[in-house]
């Protein structure tokens, strides 16, 4: 058995419904599984209403992509309320700030030649957000680019032809929004802030005078030598630990949930989040948010 606290859903840039994740969790095992779309939480009643019917536990989360000392970051949020004003209004501004780029994307495109438009990318994307992997598939239907690595490296990533960059909240803010909506913020898949992870020396006690409360030290490419430094650091800075396949369905290939030569994430680590989480209700007031 393991959990999946890294999910994605068609909501964000996933190629599954959120019942469809539901549905393949528990056809593979995983007992638990935490739906972190990008800037929405607008999946996670319909995979919390089919949770009990598969027997799999639904963890309502978010993922945020924030910029900290000029470094961009990707924060977790778990146990949030998706009807908390202050969350709800920040990510309000982060989906119009992503629908802005993508239209500004299209323009660029279309100025290099290309036939695109903001209607086809809505019939690609389909429900939930539309981001750059949307726009990496249109670039794919064109016959652009062969695959979405190319749609990124030469158009869609910074730097590159058709780059558009948007709005993104500090570290500090972010962090805020996750605990004026009663859940606990943790820090996404380190590695790829740095691959020797020194870079966790200062910047972990920093994020946890924000309020971070956890790092993710279970994920695909954080094999067992860097999980061990990661649990460290855990340490040092009194971080829970939290794990998972960040899996997007389709739209990457060869991925899959937690489980098997993927990832492991063991199911305690749950156990030791929802403990943090009473704790913090029991000692605290949640905080609030001011624009």
């Amino acid at each position: 058995m393991t959990i999946d606290l890294h999910v994605h859903s068609h909501f964000s840039d996933g190629t599954k419904s959120p019942t469809e994740l539901v549905r393949l969790a528990s056809q593979t095992g995983v007992t638990a599984i935490a739906l972190t779309d990008h800037d929405t939480m607008d999946g996670v009643a319909e995979a919390q209403a089919v949770s009990e019917k598969y027997d799999v536990e639904v963890i309502p989360g978010v993922e945020i992509s924030v910029v900290h000392e000029g470094q961009v970051l990707h924060i977790l949020g778990y146990f949030v309320d998706p009807l908390q004003k202050d969350l709800a209004q920040a990510l309000s501004i982060l989906q119009e700030s992503r629908d802005k780029r993508n239209e500004k994307i299209i323009v660029k495109l279309q100025a290099l030649g290309i036939d695109a438009t903001v209607e086809e990318l809505s019939l690609i994307s389909g429900v939930g957000q539309t981001g750059r992997p949307h726009i990496a598939k249109l670039l794919l239907n064109h016959g652009v680019v062969r695959s979405f690595p190319q749609a990124f490296d030469e158009y869609l990533a910074e730097g590159q032809k058709a780059y558009v960059g948007r709005f993104a909240y500090s570290a500090k803010e972010a962090i805020a929004f996750i605990r004026a909506a009663e859940g606990l913020a943790v820090l996404a898949h380190p590695i790829q802030i740095d691959k020797t992870l020194c870079a966790l020396n200062s910047l972990l006690p920093k994020l946890r005078a924000y309020g971070l409360e956890g790092i993710e030290t279970y994920y695909p490419s954080q094999k067992k030598k860097m999980q061990k430094r990661i649990r460290k650091f855990a340490e040092a800075n009194g971080l829970f630990l939290t794990g998972g396949s960040d899996y997007h369905g389709d739209i990457r290939p060869g991925t899959r949930l937690a489980g098997g030569h993927n990832v492991y994430v063991p199911p305690e680590l749950l156990k030791s989040m929802k403990q943090r989480l009473e704790q913090k209700h029991e000692c605290s007031v949640p905080d609030t948010v001011s624009f």
